[in-house]
C-alpha cells in the first residue's frame, strides 16, 4: 500500500494506492476488491477505479491480430497530437479501433468538423464529434504489461451500472476514471458518491495509478 496527500483548496485528501497481481481477461472484479481493497477501506472512502480494469474484468478487448488497418486510420494519425510519454492514438491500428466502434461516416464528419474549428483556435471537438466513448479506448502500448501490448481494451460496458453493482453488494462507493499522463475524466460514478467530478478529477489529475508495470489500479480516496 502507497498513500500520499492532494491539497485540493482548503482541503486535504490521502489517496491510497492498492496494489494487485497482475489481473487477467474476465477475472471477476468484485472478487479483486474484496481481497486487495476491502481491507483497507474505511466508511466515506471513495474507491476509484481504473477504467482498463473494468474492461480487462468484462473481457471487453480486441487482439490488434483482428484489427484490419485502413486508409483513413493512416491519415487520421498523421494530424494527431503526439505526446512524448504517452501513445495515444498516434498508433494507425488504435485509431482504426476507434473507427470501427464510431463508424466511418462519423470518422469523416469529425474530421472535418473538427478540423475546421481548430483552425478556429477550437482545438478537442474531433473527440467530441466522433463520440460513442472512442476516447477511452487504451492498449496497443509497447510500453505496457504483456499481454496488454497486443489488446486494445474498450470502453467499459454499463460502467454506472458498474459503480451501483460493486456499492450495493460491497458497501463501497465507487468512481470509474480515464486517467493517463495527458489527462484524467471521471467515467461514471455510484450514487453515494457526494462529491462532484470537478473535485474528484482535481484529485486524481495526476494519475497516480501511473501508466507502466505498477499494478496500482485502485486508489483509495479519503478525507483528511
Amino acid at each position: 500500500m502507497i498513500s500520499n496527500i492532494k491539497q485540493i483548496n482548503n482541503s486535504q485528501f490521502e489517496r491510497i494506492l492498492i496494489k494487485t497481481h497482475k489481473i487477467n481477461f474476465g477475472e471477476n472484479i468484485q472478487a479483486i476488491i474484496n481481497q486487495y481493497v476491502k481491507p483497507q477501506y474505511q466508511e466515506n472512502d471513495i474507491l476509484a477505479i481504473s477504467e482498463k480494469i473494468v474492461s480487462v474484468c468484462q473481457n471487453n478487448v480486441r487482439h490488434i491480430s483482428t484489427v484490419k488497418v485502413s486508409f483513413l486510420a493512416k491519415l487520421i494519425t498523421k494530424f494527431v497530437k503526439k505526446y512524448p510519454n504517452d501513445i495515444g492514438f498516434s498508433l494507425p491500428a488504435k485509431m482504426q479501433v476507434a473507427i470501427d466502434i464510431a463508424g466511418y461516416p462519423r470518422m469523416i464528419l469529425a474530421i472535418i468538423i473538427g478540423g475546421i474549428l481548430k483552425l478556429f483556435g477550437k482545438p478537442g471537438y474531433f473527440w467530441k464529434i466522433a463520440n460513442n466513448r472512442v476516447s477511452e479506448i487504451d492498449g496497443f502500448n509497447p510500453d505496457a504489461m504483456y499481454p496488454y501490448t497486443e489488446y486494445a481494451i474498450l470502453p467499459p460496458k454499463d460502467p454506472v451500472k458498474t459503480c451501483n453493482t460493486i456499492e450495493k453488494d460491497l458497501d463501497i462507493k465507487t468512481i470509474i476514471i480515464d486517467g493517463n499522463n495527458i489527462n484524467t475524466e471521471i467515467i461514471a460514478k455510484s450514487n453515494q458518491v457526494k462529491l462532484n467530478d470537478i473535485v474528484l478529477r482535481e484529485i486524481l489529475l495526476d494519475n497516480p495509478m501511473g501508466q507502466d508495470d505498477e499494478m496500482t489500479p485502485f486508489v483509495l480516496i479519503r478525507k483528511i
